[in-house]
């Protein structure tokens, strides 16, 4: 293999593990595979993914034309940012930049959302996008009464006609701005005849070729450009009067790297809607913190359907089905006759499914009375008492036909379901001529989730009724509605198949993190080994970290394991032993982050240690983003500080610790999930089945859902103690499972070089063990 890619690469020399890495990405992804690389911080796996990923796009032999980066952690698409633009700033000065996209959602580039105008604000954008976008087209349509350009033209001369009129100009409104760029537009929608419509669209359609490629709508050079962030795009958009997120639409073919989030591969509408083109052969994937990988999958190929979106569509169906039932001559009964004859479905079908729909809300109230009535007999006179809750709807751990499908099975039989999804496609289409209002229609959702219910086996998914706190004054003072949203949920316990049918569609790539170990699970879990079985390449690689080993202290210390009967009751003899554990490392000079399993035991921890240390001790809870960043900001203000959290939340991974912000990290217990919830259960017990000793892999659902995932939330908290070769500090697991072979133990789950950096240490002698690298300073 020859080494071209070292011109590529965004600094003088690579570390030996980086140049490892690189030549193993390029080599399985010629051969149309896929590199799984753990490597610990200091590894540069960004830059090491760029650079393969990069050398095969420009390599003229390689089948790869572009790079799409996917990454569930912001601060990690900043990384990818920058390492981008350190790669173009040592480019020969004969190479042409390498041009790249970050992917955003409409709430991030619509000029009207990001500015908070013209009622449109990130909850609203995408129905009132749609809406916007629909009008615009029938205004310029072939039937429509005017031209794209005379809508854009209109929009730019209204500021014109302001002055013109005689008003002052510094008491009308002033141009739109925004990404620092004056548009040519108002601070509002435009209007044409009484119709409202979106003037940046109107210039897209105007520019847009009628035959060819949605590029020659781009006014903006942006293959000399390198990358266009998110502020880029939109001021370079915008300023042109033009839609940012149809450009975004546009570029996204003709970039060469293209980085986004999870959504932009896994999420089934956002691939159909929008990035489906990406996902191909000639895209050379690169999977960041793939870690997280399975279970944000999980999540995105689940699917369910709320309480009042049934109630929604009930109402949409009466909409559609009044007009041709009760006055067939009108030119509304029409437009719906219309859209049914257009999908062959009868207005009897319309009916079907509105009885079928009210008789499911039906059955779903009469489950959770059911299920309150059973759990909280009281719970009529005490809404205000009630918490999150799980209904399930079959056994957990008896793969079965739930309780909804056995209703509708005796009720209406297989149809209503079957054809559900045709059902709710043409009344929101009829919905959608006869009615303004900008929104998604309830009815589109209903089905869908409709015919997924029917379709998804009973083995690998899980139904069920999820209730969420919630307080509405406008139900009945005795309804449960007034204290919960209902939602019926289908889960996907198994996400390996989704998985490995995406990747399989991509050329080849890097998958990475500095936690996949053990490999073996990541490969089963992730359907990595199926490709293997079918011919494409899986290699693995580990690399530990590289920094200076006398410039760390790792501990696994010897306590009391940390599970729910060992600490039970606030003064148990275990709670003693990690409270002196925490207390120690903390009362020493600088930042101490402790991660404890759950929010509870954070909040116990953080009072327990406010008594003891003369530092002060901030607690993270479970709190909007906002909250915290400034209890970031707070913590990286300078003193010496202890921050609480659990390592369940946003703070133990995905968070920049560099420098003296961080000296030490304690983890408290192996933080498993709730073992108890009934989808956790169904989750163990498909994974018991799909992997386990009579399945692929080996290992028990409960280790391989559960202990494996948690291990993986453990090492992350830990790794933002050293993030570069000057930085010295303290590492510490706290919990005999950490530090024993065990029937129970966890060393296993961990590389071989972490193993042995962490060497079992009794709580006495932690003590010790501190005061030895102190003094190593």
């Amino acid at each position: 293999m020859g080494e071209t890619w070292r011109t590529v690469f965004g600094h003088d020399e690579p570390y030996p593990e980086q140049a490892d890495g690189i030549e193993t990405a390029i080599d399985t992804a010629d051969r149309g595979g896929f590199a799984v690389i753990e490597g610990a911080c200091g590894t540069g796996k960004t830059m090491l993914a760029l650079t393969a990923g990069i050398d095969r796009v420009r390599d003229p032999d390689s089948p790869f034309e572009r790079v799409v980066v996917l990454t569930s952690v912001k601060q990690q698409l900043r990384q990818f940012e920058a390492d981008v633009r350190t790669i173009n700033e040592n480019l020969p000065d004969d190479w042409q930049p390498v041009s790249a996209l970050t992917l955003v959602g409409k709430a991030d580039v619509c000029p009207y959302s990001r500015e908070n105008v013209a009622d449109i604000d990130d909850t609203t954008v995408y129905d009132r996008c749609e809406g916007l976008r629909e009008r615009t087209r029938n205004l310029t349509g072939s039937e429509g009464p005017t031209t794209a350009a005379a809508l854009a033209s209109d929009a730019r001369q209204a500021q014109t006609g302001l002055l013109d009129s005689g008003q002052d100009p510094s008491a009308g409104p002033d141009y739109l701005e925004t990404a620092g760029e004056l548009t040519p537009y108002l601070p509002e929608t435009a209007d044409y005849e009484g119709t409202e419509y979106c003037p940046f669209y109107a210039q897209y359609l105007e520019d847009l070729p009628e035959e060819g490629d949605p590029i020659e709508a781009v006014p903006f050079d942006f293959e000399d450009a390198g990358l266009l962030d998110t502020e880029d795009l939109v001021g370079l958009s915008a300023s042109h009067g033009t839609c940012p997120h149809s450009m975004l639409g546009a570029l996204l073919p003709h970039v060469e790297v293209a980085i986004g989030n999870y959504y932009h591969a896994f999420d089934p509408r956002t691939v159909d809607s929008f990035t489906g083109a990406l996902l191909d052969d000639s895209t050379f994937l690169v999977c960041d913190e793939a870690h997280m990988l399975e279970p944000r999958v999980r999540d995105l190929v689940s699917d369910g359907v709320a309480d009042a979106t049934l109630r929604d569509a009930e109402s949409e169906l009466t909409r559609a089905i009044q007009p041709v039932e009760l006055d067939p001559e009108t030119q509304e009964a029409a437009v719906v006759r219309g859209e049914l004859e257009e999908v062959d479905v009868s207005l009897a079908e319309l009916k079907t499914t509105r009885s079928f729909v009210r008789d499911l809300r039906e059955e779903l109230d009469r489950q959770v009375q059911a299920h309150l009535d059973a759990e909280h007999p009281s719970w009529r006179a005490s809404l205000d008492d009630l918490s999150d809750d799980e209904i399930p709807l079959r056994d957990p751990e008896t793969p079965e036909p739930d309780a909804i499908t056995e209703w509708a099975s005796e009720n209406y039989g297989d149809d209503v379901w079957v054809r559900a999804e045709s059902v709710g496609a043409a009344v929101a289409r009829a919905l959608n001529s006869l009615e303004e209002e900008d929104r998604e229609r309830a009815i589109t959702t209903v089905g869908r989730v409709l015919g997924s219910w029917y379709r998804a086996d009973h083995g690998r998914h899980f139904r069920e009724i999820d209730l969420s706190r919630t307080w509405n004054e406008m139900e009945p003072a005795d309804s449960w509605r007034r204290a919960y949203n209902a939602r019926l949920s289908l889960h996907n316990c198994v996400p390996g198949d989704a998985i490995a049918d995406r990747l399989d569609d991509f050329g080849g790539g890097v998958l990475m993190s500095a936690t996949l170990e053990p490999l073996d699970v990541f490969r089963t879990v992730t359907g990595l080994d199926e490709l293997a079985d079918d011919g494409r390449p899986v290699v693995e690689r580990t690399y530990g970290l590289g920094f200076p080993a006398e410039n760390r202290a790792s501990f696994a210390v010897d306590a009391p394991a940390f599970t729910h009967e060992n600490r039970a009751g606030d003064a148990s003899e275990t709670r003693d032993v990690y409270v002196d554990a925490v207390a120690e490392v903390a009362g020493r000079e600088g930042n101490v982050l402790v991660g404890m399993p759950n929010y509870a035991e954070a909040k116990w921890m953080a009072g327990e240690l406010e008594a003891r240390l003369d530092t002060p001790v901030l607690l993270d809870e479970s709190s909007d983003d906002g909250t915290t960043q400034a209890l970031k900001h707070d913590f990286f203000a300078g003193g010496d500080k202890t921050l609480v959290t659990s390592i369940r939340g946003t703070l133990t991974e995905g968070v920049d610790y560099r420098g003296d912000r961080l000296h030490a990290a304690v983890v408290c217990g192996v933080p498993l999930v709730d073992t108890t919830s009934p989808r956790t259960r169904a989750v163990v017990t498909a994974y018991d089945r799909a992997f386990g000793s009579d399945g692929r892999g080996g290992r028990s659902g409960f280790e391989t859902a559960l202990t494996v995932p948690a291990v993986r939330k453990a090492r992350q908290a830990i790794g933002r103690v050293i993030r570069g070769p000057e930085e010295r500090g303290v590492r510490a697991l706290v919990d005999a499972r950490y530090a024993r072979d065990r029937w129970n133990g966890v060393r296993d789950y961990f590389p071989e070089w972490e193993r042995e950096e962490f060497q079992p240490v009794s709580p006495e002698m932690l003590s010790l063990g501190l005061d030895r690298f102190e003094r190593t300073e």
